[in-house]
Formats: structure tokens, C-alpha cells, sequence
């Protein structure tokens, strides 16, 4: 394996490390744990408001902190040293979860808030490593790589998971419950195993620097951060980009986190529902790969619109389906357009970026996705409570909650098509030939 060859994969190392935590945690047993466990015997509006709000919480800390970050990082050359600590926090929190008790939901979400922030955090310096691993001809196929690469291992061991936790007396635990708490040890000892790797063999360019401009670098990076946002709203190709991504990618991280959490709410077994998420990641793999290809050979916008297409009418499925089979084949139309939407949006977005700046950028870009995370869940609640509200009848009937609060649940999730509507209108207005000449206007 040549030097280039090994930090590609380092690189794509880091998503099969992460997305343990991305479908263990935040996709799979966390939303299911916090509703039996964590906030037993609460109405299930009340615990997706809840569920939905601390996301958006944990999303905001995320969003104001990121730009500044990656700006600090590029003129300290730390993306990598960035990625570390905030990866590790992650890890951390997640094997928190583990000595979290019957009830606590409020300690419980909390110690998640922490571990997404750890999680989201280290993303931003992740993908900032992108154009360093990679060429302008093959950003699109890497890209897509490494959404491959989470898809099949954070499906490994999700796999791995479901059946400790489906057969737990055969690897001499008590019941499900203890075993989705080990799950969450599992996740942690994965997530920071397979990241040494990236450490070890991702490089990272460093520019020689006088001691005075090293003990500077915070004042610089914060005074760049401030000219590059002053930039940016100057570009009219890189604004109207961030903002289409803001809606769309809204859509589809809300679909990620809150699936599980809204199919039970629709009476669905949790057990079809995790079956389901496993199926998501491992069409998943081959699909990203695939969209790579596309992008490179059929145009990365192109097949932006045929995913965002794909999500509005998985959109209305879903908020129409009653069935068992119908959630298994909204798991599998979803899998094929997951990766390559997030992928190709990460690619398409590194043309704009001018050299030395990608921690900033990729701030940014990260910082529109934790906004669009920010409203997508807390809508979906928002709505869901509001219609619940409007629709329940004065002294209402066990049978007419539970009909009243399944309904509610679907206008909460066909209110995401909005945002994908919005996100692919603004897409259509971006000009990629216009954002490319942006790249020579760097600030420094």
C-alpha cells in the first residue's frame, strides 16, 4: 500500500470508527432505551419532545463552536489534534451511558448531549481532511468511501449488538436490558480503537511557523473565522449551497436520529424497527459506493436532486404507512440514498474551499448541518404536540389517545417534506463554475 493508499484508508477508518456510535447509539438503542427505560411510563409525545429537543440542544452547542474551531485548527495546523479530543469525549460519554439507572432520563440525556458533541465535533476536523487525502478527480468516489466504510463496520457491530441483546443469557448477561447497556461499552471501545489508526496514518499538513505566530494562533484563527464569515456572505454561490444543504440535510439527519423513536410511536415493534436500521446500513455500503461512481460520471448535482427526490417521497410514505412490511421497505429506500446524499453534499462543497482554509469551511458546512439538526427534530415534536393538542377531544377514551396520538405523530413526520422542498429549490439556484473562481479568495 503506497503512502496516498494508506491515508485514504486511514481516512475512511475514522467513519467505520464514528458510526458505532451513529447507529448504535443515536439510530438504534438510545431512543428505544430512553423511552422503556430512561423515561418509562411517560407519554410518548412528551418523550419525543423530549428526545427531540435535547438533540437540538446538543446541535446548537455544536453549531456556534465549530466555524471558530476549524479556523483555530487551520492556523495551528491541529485538525487532526481537533479530531482526537473531541472524538475521545465522545467515546467517553458513550461509555457514560452505561452507569445511567431506570429513570434518569434527564442524566441520561444529558451524558448523550455530551457524546453528540463529541461525535459532531470531531466530523468537522474529519471531513476538513478530505481534500488533503484526495484529488479534485477522485473527492467524489473518497467521499462516498468513507460513508461506505460507516455503513458496513457501524453495521457490524450493530449486528453484533442486536443479537447479544436479543440472546442475552448466551453471553451470560441477565436480560436485554443490561445487554443494551454494554452495548453502549462496546460502541466506545470500537469508536476509540479504530481511531489510533486515523491518528497513526492520516497526515497533516504543517506550515513552519515563528514561536510568536504558534502562541498567536487562537487571536488569528478568531480573526479569520470573523473576515471568513464577512466572505462568505459576499459569495453568493457558497451562501446559497450552505443554505439549500441547511434544509435538506435537516431532512434527512432528523430521519436518522428520530426513525426508531416515530415508528414506535406508531405501535411498531421495536424489534422490527431495529431489524429495519440494520438493513439501512448495510444497503447502505454498496449504495454510497455506487452514488460515488454516479457522481463522477453522471453528475454530482444530478444525483443530489435524485436523492433529495427519493427522501420526499420516503417522506410521505412514511407518514401514510400502517404496516410492518411498509417500515422494511422505507428502511430499504432510504438505504439507498443515505450515504450518497450526505457524500456527494461533502464533495460537491470542498470545489468552493480555498487552499489552507477546510477546518473553517468545513466548520461552517457542519455548523448549517448541526442548525439543520437543531430545527428538524424539534419541529418534528413541535408539530406532533401541536396536532396532538388541536385533535384530542375533551375527556378522551384510552383508545382515543392512543389514535389521536399516532396520528400527530404522522403530521410530525410529513412536516419534514417541507424542508426538503426548500433545501432543492435553493440547490437549483447554486452556480458550481461561479463558486470554483471563489476559491482563489482566501482570507488571511
Amino acid at each position: 500500500m503506497n503512502k496516498n493508499r494508506k491515508a485514504v484508508w486511514g481516512w475512511a477508518i475514522y467513519d467505520w470508527a464514528n458510526s458505532a456510535f451513529a447507529t448504535t447509539v443515536m439510530a438504534g438503542f438510545f431512543p428505544v432505551f430512553f423511552k422503556q427505560y430512561w423515561s418509562c411510563g411517560v407519554d410518548v409525545n412528551i418523550s419525543t419532545a423530549r428526545l427531540g429537543l435535547g438533540n437540538s440542544l446538543a446541535s446548537l452547542l455544536v453549531a456556534l463552536m465549530a466555524p471558530v474551531l476549524g479556523a483555530i485548527a487551520d492556523r495551528g495546523s491541529a485538525r487532526k489534534r481537533f479530531l482526537l479530543f473531541f472524538a475521545y469525549l465522545g467515546v467517553l460519554m458513550t461509555a457514560s451511558l452505561f452507569f445511567m439507572h431506570k429513570g434518569e432520563w434527564a442524566w441520561a440525556i444529558f451524558v448523550y448531549c455530551m457524546g453528540i458533541i463529541g461525535f459532531s465535533g470531531a466530523n468537522v476536523f474529519y471531513d476538513s481532511l478530505l481534500p488533503g487525502v484526495a484529488t479534485e478527480n477522485n473527492i467524489d468516489y473518497i467521499s462516498a468511501l468513507g460513508y461506505g466504510m460507516g455503513y458496513l463496520g457501524g453495521g457490524i457491530l450493530f449486528l453484533i449488538n442486536i443479537l447479544i441483546t436479543i440472546m442475552p443469557e448466551r453471553f451470560g448477561l441477565n436480560d436485554s436490558a443490561q445487554a443494551v447497556r454494554y452495548s453502549f461499552v462496546s460502541v466506545a471501545l470500537w469508536w476509540g480503537l479504530f481511531t489510533i489508526l486515523t491518528a497513526l496514518w492520516v497526515p497533516e499538513e504543517r506550515h513552519s511557523k515563528s514561536l510568536k505566530e504558534r502562541k498567536n494562533f487562537i487571536r488569528d484563527g478568531i480573526s479569520q473565522f470573523t473576515g471568513t464569515f464577512r466572505e462568505i456572505s459576499r459569495l453568493k454561490t457558497v451562501f446559497l449551497f450552505l443554505l439549500a444543504y441547511w434544509f435538506y440535510i435537516d431532512g434527512v439527519d432528523t430521519i436518522v436520529r428520530m426513525a426508531v423513536d416515530y415508528g414506535m410511536s406508531l405501535g411498531f415493534n421495536h424489534n422490527d424497527l431495529i431489524i429495519a436500521l440494520l438493513m439501512v446500513q448495510f444497503i447502505g455500503f454498496p449504495s454510497a459506493l455506487i452514488f460515488g461512481k454516479l457522481g463522477q460520471f453522471w453528475g454530482v448535482r444530478k444525483s443530489i436532486y435524485l436523492a433529495i427526490g427519493v427522501y420526499m417521497c420516503a417522506t410521505l410514505w412514511g407518514a401514510l404507512m400502517t404496516e410492518r412490511y411498509e417500515f422494511y421497505i422505507l428502511a430499504i429506500t432510504i438505504g439507498l440514498v443515505q450515504g450518497g446524499i450526505q457524500a456527494l453534499s461533502r464533495s460537491y462543497y470542498s470545489r468552493f474551499i480555498p487552499e489552507g482554509q477546510a477546518a473553517e469551511y468545513y466548520g461552517f458546512f457542519n455548523m448549517l448541518g448541526k442548525f439543520a439538526a437543531i430545527c428538524g427534530p424539534a419541529l418534528m415534536g413541535l408539530v406532533g404536540l401541536t396536532a396532538r393538542g388541536m385533535l384530542m377531544p375533551d375527556s378522551p377514551s384510552p383508545g382515543q389517545i392512543e389514535h389521536v396520538g399516532r396520528l400527530a405523530s404522522r403530521w410530525g413526520i410529513a412536516s419534514l417534506i417541507v424542508l426538503f422542498l426548500i433545501g432543492a429549490i435553493l440547490f437549483y439556484f447554486v452556480e458550481e463554475e461561479k463558486g470554483r473562481g471563489s476559491k482563489g479568495s482566501a482570507v488571511v
